[in-house]
């Protein structure tokens, strides 16, 4: 039985106004500010929902969780202040960075699509046992790419996107994640029996969720009912 239950996507950004719109111009999602700066971005669902966080710090090193995208052109992000990074010869995506120099793969199709997300990807050093991990959270299915020793699940109930897909890479994890994930629980507990870590329990300080770490530390925030 899952633990968990997507809730929606979350990105720190220095300057929240303009990298909600970027984003929101990219993937096609309604742009909200509220009256404290921060920002998030609505779709047809809750689960569309992508907040904008602002936080103080630059982002410094390769991040690493990042968006692949669905892109018809890269003029396009390139006009709304995005960069190419690499052009990936030889694979069906270029890396760019959006306006604070967060990476995302943007994948050229000659099909439209009406919402842009394709994917999330997470970097890890145990890329099948973490992506099993969140299919058992999630109650979905994990996939294997023996040759690459990739791994990605699939078939979580209310997701947008297609899949959540986690690449090895040698480097641990050394500073908090830029994009993350929200989800609903019932039970923390039982999350922290599964091999989840409590950074921060809610009620610290006025804190309305749980900020908790999978087992290869990243960072995700768990809401429980009031």
């Amino acid at each position: 039985m899952a633990l968990a239950r997507f809730k929606d996507l979350c990105i720190d950004a220095v300057d929240p106004p303009r990298l909600g719109e970027f984003w929101g111009t990219m993937l096609g999602l309604q742009y909200v500010e509220h009256d404290d700066g921060s920002v998030h971005l609505q779709g047809p669902t809750d689960q569309h929902t992508i907040w904008i966080n602002a936080v103080p710090e630059r982002k410094t090193v390769k991040n690493r969780v990042h968006l692949d995208v669905h892109a018809e052109s890269i003029s396009d992000f390139e006009a709304f202040g995005a960069t190419v990074i690499d052009h990936a010869s030889g694979y069906p995506w270029v890396v760019m960075g959006d306006p604070e120099g967060g990476e995302f793969c943007a994948f050229i199709r000659d099909e439209r699509y009406d919402y842009r997300l394709y994917e999330v990807v997470v970097d890890s050093v145990d890329a099948e046992g973490t992506a099993r991990w969140w299919a058992d959270m999630l109650g979905a299915y994990a996939l294997l790419d023996q040759q690459h020793r990739s791994a990605w699940i699939e078939g979580v109930p209310g997701m947008p996107f297609d899949c959540m897909v986690f690449v090895p890479v040698p480097e641990p994890k050394t500073v908090k994640n830029r994009v993350h994930w929200d989800v609903h629980t019932d039970d923390v507990d039982a999350l922290v029996d599964a091999g989840a870590t409590v950074l921060r329990p809610k009620g610290e300080d006025g804190l309305g969720w749980h900020v908790l770490a999978d087992p290869e530390g990243n960072e995700f925030c768990a809401f429980t009912p009031d």
